[in-house]
């Protein structure tokens, strides 16, 4: 019976007009995108596991790969979501093509922590699990200096890693839209304000903080164009493939969240958002005070103007407290995630990182 009334719809649709059909054939290959296709293959430049501590795995690219450029690159990502954002597909992966490029390319993934980690602060990603990183990159390269990238939150706590770490052999350092001034956060300065926002009760009582409940706080930032937007441009665009499987890729990371440790949460949202500790050399790493004045390395900068995760005026403050000679400071026209996949990345991001790297890294 259904299949004799879907012959029938059939039937009928061929003797509509031809834009009637093209709608119908959208909304036909909308429901199968959202009810039937498998998900999308993603993270797919070749790589070897060389670390492993805890959840978090150390990863280097390609390594089959001639490296024609002397000083490896270390990518930091956030505690939040997965990694394979840098690489998400073949042609639109930030990895990919630096390593197409002749980088030696390795990545920090985190992993999901289980409740049992629910008491990983800050001071341990930072000050345990990051310099036995750099030291497994450096010792596997062979190299005698390393390069540090950070996209997010893991350029935030990249910097306070260089900080507190003016021995190691760090000679650039790649920030892509990470958060350094939380004066003003935009809308989670108001959301956060400890007056109403009460994180140790939150944290005591959850012990993990939940994906869904981050990501619920970062789509409330423009609600109407992340909630309903996607489906919109899918009912839009469905006749479009490649704009098909680029929205099915895009889906997965966003949707394919990771929990966020408790004692980190707890750090993050009080020592950063409500306190500014971090810009105002007021940040202490299990005893040790951060100050970024320390950083001498050479430092690219880079910030969305549309960003609205970690605004322009929260990235941009970093140059002015470094003692970096070599800075930049770099304003793209993108947003948080528009940065590092899509045209503009891949046109503008990814020659814009190479080429930096390139330039720096010469003997």
């Amino acid at each position: 019976m259904i299949y004799s009334n879907t012959e029938e719809v059939e039937k009928w649709m061929k003797t509509m007009p031809d834009d009637v059909k093209k709608s119908y054939q959208r909304f036909t290959r909308m429901t199968q995108v959202l009810t039937d296709e498998p998900d999308p293959k993603v993270g797919q430049t070749p790589k070897e596991l060389i670390w492993t501590k805890n959840k978090a795995k150390l990863y280097r690219y390609q390594p089959a790969i001639k490296k024609t450029n002397s000083v490896p690159i270390l990518m930091v990502y956030a505690l939040i979501n997965k990694p394979y954002i840098l690489d998400l597909t073949p042609g639109n992966s930030l990895i990919e093509h630096l390593t197409n490029q002749g980088h030696d390319v390795y990545l920090i993934d985190w992993g999901t922590p289980g409740y049992e980690d629910k008491n990983m602060k800050l001071d341990d990603y930072i000050l345990d699990y990051m310099p036995r990183a750099v030291k497994k990159v450096i010792q596997t390269s062979g190299a005698n200096e390393i390069s540090l990238f950070g996209y997010c939150m893991g350029g935030t706590m990249t910097s306070i890693f260089a900080a507190l770490h003016t021995d190691l052999p760090i000679r650039n350092l790649v920030f892509m839209t990470s958060p350094f001034d939380f004066t003003d956060a935009g809308l989670f300065t108001n959301w956060l304000d400890k007056r109403h926002f009460n994180v140790d009760k939150l944290v005591d009582t959850l012990g993990m903080i939940p994906h869904d409940m981050i990501d619920f706080g970062n789509k409330l930032l423009n609600p109407i164009a992340n909630f309903y937007g996607p489906y919109l441009s899918l009912a839009d665009r469905a006749d479009n493939e490649n704009f098909v499987n680029n929205w099915m890729l895009m889906q997965k990371w966003l949707n394919d969240g990771i929990p966020f440790a408790g004692e980190a949460y707890r750090q993050w949202i009080t020592e950063f958002y409500q306190e500014n500790k971090l810009i105002n050399d007021e940040l202490y790493i299990r005893g040790k005070k951060v100050e970024l004045s320390k950083i001498t390395a050479n430092v690219l900068n880079i910030a969305g103007k549309r960003d609205v995760i970690a605004a322009p005026n929260q990235v941009e403050p970093l140059n002015a407290k470094i003692s970096s000679e070599n800075k930049t400071f770099h304003l793209m026209d993108t947003g948080h995630v528009s940065v590092v996949v899509g045209r503009k990345a891949i046109n503008e991001t990814y020659p814009l990182i190479d080429t930096w790297l390139r330039e720096n890294s010469q003997p």
